[in-house]
């Protein structure tokens, strides 16, 4: 059972993704219905990085790849078989023939991802530091090259088309939801203090009987299981994508989310993911709102990333650990007043 504090900062972090919902369900435009479905599956892959990322303190990009792993997966294996024939048409016998539900490929494209992810990072889970992030980047970009040259599976660097669309509101809401809570769960289980420990001293960590290694591996599976589950729901929402969705821009967009909310907590991973989103949307609308009227079309081009890199510049500078910090919300000294929390 979670300390009452803990459930706290789970309602807590539960309730903006409620609201989010009902607000776009009240409003019932289409607009509104595909932003707030887009930051949930954001929402989800921000999570699966905190996982990994915020307990062991070292950053990982190879976190998009894995996405790419469910989402080919998710979508390949739930395609109709019509149009699996017409869109994959070197696919491998024994693939033809399968055809499961949405919901079902998900979940496998998860546990796919996972499966890759225990397989080739274990012996990279020893390093640490700079020589951690360059393999991971390593790791990223040998993923995409496979990606990009499998033909017979993701149709090589051209479109997959044909994915069956499944994903609406309510269900990338409910597995953002969880989400929250495998993050939560996974951050105050015995092999998350163990690795937070690691983190901040991994020789006395080590010397109390901590297996340094083993934890990362264990953080970055699961962070890579997320990661896969979120590819999968993002699949069935796009329904159409190539090996470019999962390389550095995306990266660089998950990666902005979890550093301005703050990689140390959950809370962070989830008001960093609102908090750039309602930039990106205010900034994509003045950037649309100024090449239509013609002014700047030519300077302006990109400037969501610009002030993405910037806000990114900023929040290091003033303040390293995000805005949230390392405190979860129920832990705020405001809210355990409130609730009377002690």
């Amino acid at each position: 059972m979670f300390h009452p504090k803990i459930l706290v900062s789970l309602l807590l972090l539960i309730l903006p993704v409620v609201v989010l919902v009902g607000f776009s369900e009240v409003m019932g435009v289409r607009l509104i219905d595909r932003i707030a479905t887009t930051l949930c599956i954001n929402l989800i892959l921000v999570l699966g990085l905190q996982v990994f990322m915020g307990n062991s303190g070292i950053l990982s990009f190879a976190h998009i790849a894995f996405m790419g792993i469910g989402a080919y997966t998710s979508g390949v294996l739930s395609m109709p078989l019509q149009m699996k024939s017409m869109a994959l048409p070197d696919l491998y016998q024994v693939m033809v023939a399968i055809e499961i539900s949405p919901f079902a490929g998900i979940i496998v494209g998860g546990i796919a991802a996972a499966l890759v992810s225990a397989v080739v990072s274990y012996p990279l889970m020893r390093l640490s530091d700079a020589a951690a992030v360059i393999t991971s980047f390593a790791l990223l970009m040998v993923l995409h090259t496979i990606m990009i040259h499998w033909n017979a599976v993701t149709n090589g660097p051209r479109t997959l088309f044909g994915v069956q669309s499944a994903t609406t509101l309510p269900i990338a809401a409910v597995a953002a939801i969880l989400m929250i809570v495998v993050a939560m769960m996974f951050k105050e289980s015995r092999a998350g203090i163990l690795l937070r420990a690691v983190r901040d001293d991994e020789v006395a960590a080590g010397a109390i009987g901590a297996n340094v290694s083993r934890l990362r591996w264990q953080g970055f599976v699961l962070s890579a299981l997320m990661a896969g589950i979120g590819g999968g729901v993002w699949a069935h929402f796009i329904t159409s994508f190539s090996p470019q969705a999962f390389y550095l821009k995306e990266t660089f967009v998950i990666l902005g989310m979890l550093v301005i909310g703050g990689a140390a907590t959950v809370s962070g991973a989830v008001f960093g993911t609102f908090a750039v989103t309602a930039l990106f949307e205010g900034l994509r609308a003045t950037e649309n709102a100024i090449n239509i009227a013609g002014i700047f079309s030519k300077t302006l081009v990109g400037l969501t990333e610009v002030v993405l890199a910037l806000s990114m510049i900023g929040i290091l500078i003033l303040r390293p650990g995000g805005i949230v910090g390392d405190r979860e919300v129920g832990a705020m000294p405001v809210i355990r007043k409130f609730f009377r929390i002690r």
